[in-house]
């Protein structure tokens, strides 16, 4: 079980992989709907793991990454991104992020990308 942090600027999305998540035995310890959320609220609340949205207003998903990145190098992100995001997530991978799940999401493929990057 991990504890794990969820960023995404649209409520219906936090709360559809909340679900998927808890089902699966992990701990939701936080949410967030910013990048700026996402920095501070990985500061205060150190997860296992963050979901992070790539388009998010004030601060994107790949700025957050990267300032989490740099400031805890072994934060493990896993980006979200819609259809056709393809170029951003190519970005958010060499920004430090471990995987990237797409929108609309799979149960079974946001349950296997979060054990992965867990081992």
């Amino acid at each position: 079980m991990a504890r794990i942090l969820i960023v995404d600027d649209a409520k219906f999305m936090r709360m559809t992989l909340s679900t998927i998540l808890t089902k699966a035995g992990h701990e939701i310890i936080g949410e967030g709907e910013n990048g700026r959320d996402a920095i501070r609220l990985y500061r205060e609340l150190q997860p296992d793991l963050v979901t992070l949205d790539i388009t998010m207003p004030e601060v994107s998903g790949i700025q957050a990454v990267k300032e989490i990145k740099s400031e805890f190098p072994n934060a493990k992100v896993i980006m979200c991104s819609a259809m056709g995001q393809q170029k951003m997530v190519v970005e958010a991978i060499e920004s430090g992020a471990k995987d990237f799940i797409v929108k609309p999401f799979d149960a079974s493929r946001v349950v296997d990308s979060i054990e992965r990057v867990l081992k």
